[in-house]
């Protein structure tokens, strides 16, 4: 599912644009399964992209250009996500109706649902199932998507200035999901009343998606995310924010196992309480507010009644000691969602996608939504 899709080959590239990196992946399907075969990332100028939504679109063609060189792709089309306040995702019960009849009244029936001028706005659908009510009353469930016109135009051009044509628009936490998901995977929920959540933290953005069955119902965006806890040690030791980020990676959370702490080599002893007691009040934050999504979530659906798993993805998830966390607070199982987990990697691109594999997530996925099933 899509906002736009112009179709299916057996090579598909996807890009991910963010505030610190743009990453372009290749993938081909062949006879012997799925092969990344080029992987590029390139630095976002600053403030270019603010809150997911792009500010400055030459600058963002020009990183465009650069990740495209760095992965040596010759083709020059791909598949975009987007992710922000202005991308509305809503799990909406109708009255049923055949897709056709909905597709042409998708545009009315929305702005009960959506807090955006339905004539600002750009529309995608998926028919999740339909039921009857104890009234007899013929139902459907459908997943609306819709996405702020205007930001989807800045996001063209910002492609289309890099000189690379589209070949689909994506929800970037769908495809998060595509590429740490499938469908024999033993994360998936069985018919059990469970589903599963997955977690992306990026540097400026976080999406909470639940998953069933291995399909996306729910998608909410914060904006507490990794950078959230840089700045927070930056302001803590008034230092800079790469090197606040430095320390952020090496430091993380205390670890709440029995087992004792080893000391930082290279680090002050001294600062290691104060950045850890910065990096917990903004990851206890951050644990809230999944919280509450899951929450929201449960008392929306009368099927689910549990979530299952915790998948974290997203260069943000790497905190040390973070998982732990967030296992203790929910009282969920949270392991790790591989984005290479289901695909071979050509040997010229292991060390560019390894580097920087728990990031590539995104990008993995929107190239796999372009493959030809």
């Amino acid at each position: 599912m899509g906002l736009l899709s112009f179709g299916a080959s057996q090579s598909a590239v996807g890009l991910d644009i963010g505030a610190e990196r743009v990453r372009v992946a290749q993938i081909s399907a062949t006879a012997s399964g799925r092969v990344l075969t080029a992987y590029g990332i390139a630095h976002t100028p600053f403030g270019a992209l603010t809150d997911g939504e792009i500010i400055d679109g030459p600058a963002i063609s020009a990183a465009i250009k650069d990740a495209w060189k760095s992965a040596g792709i010759r083709g020059k089309t791909c598949a975009v996500g987007v992710s922000n306040q202005r991308v509305v995702v809503r799990l909406i019960d109708l009255p049923f109706m055949e897709r056709v009849e909905l597709a042409n009244a998708i545009q009315y029936l929305a702005q009960d649902y959506i807090p955006m001028a339905v004539e600002e706005s750009i529309f995608d659908f998926q028919i999740m199932g339909d039921y009857m009510t104890s009234s007899d009353e013929h139902m459907m469930e459908v997943l609306l998507v819709a996405a702020h016109r205007e930001m989807i135009d800045h996001t063209v051009s910002a492609v289309e200035g890099a000189g690379v044509k589209l070949s689909g628009i994506d929800v970037s936490s769908f495809a998060v999901a595509r590429a740490v998901l499938d469908d024999t995977d033993a994360v998936l929920p069985a018919d059990d009343g469970s589903a599963t959540a997955i977690v992306h933290i990026s540097s400026d953005l976080t999406s909470i998606t639940i998953v069933e069955r291995g399909v996306p119902r729910f998608n909410r965006i914060s904006s507490l995310a990794g950078g959230t806890i840089t700045h927070a040690i930056a302001n803590a030791l008034n230092i800079g924010f790469d090197e606040a980020e430095e320390i952020k990676r090496t430091i993380g959370l205390r670890d709440i196992s029995d087992v004792e702490q080893e000391p930082f080599s290279g680090t002050d002893p001294a600062l290691v309480p104060v950045v850890q007691d910065a990096i917990e009040r903004e990851a206890n934050r951050f644990i809230a507010e999944v919280r509450r999504s899951i929450d929201y979530y449960l008392t929306q659906t009368a099927q689910t009644r549990t979530i299952q798993t915790i998948l974290l993805s997203g260069s943000g998830s790497q905190l040390r000691n973070f998982p732990q966390y967030l296992q203790t607070a929910l009282q969920t199982q949270v392991v790790t969602g591989d984005p290479l987990s289901r695909l071979k990697v050509a040997p010229s691109v292991q060390n560019a996608v390894l580097a920087d594999r728990m990031g590539s997530s995104t990008a993995i996925g929107l190239a796999l939504g372009g493959l030809q099933v």
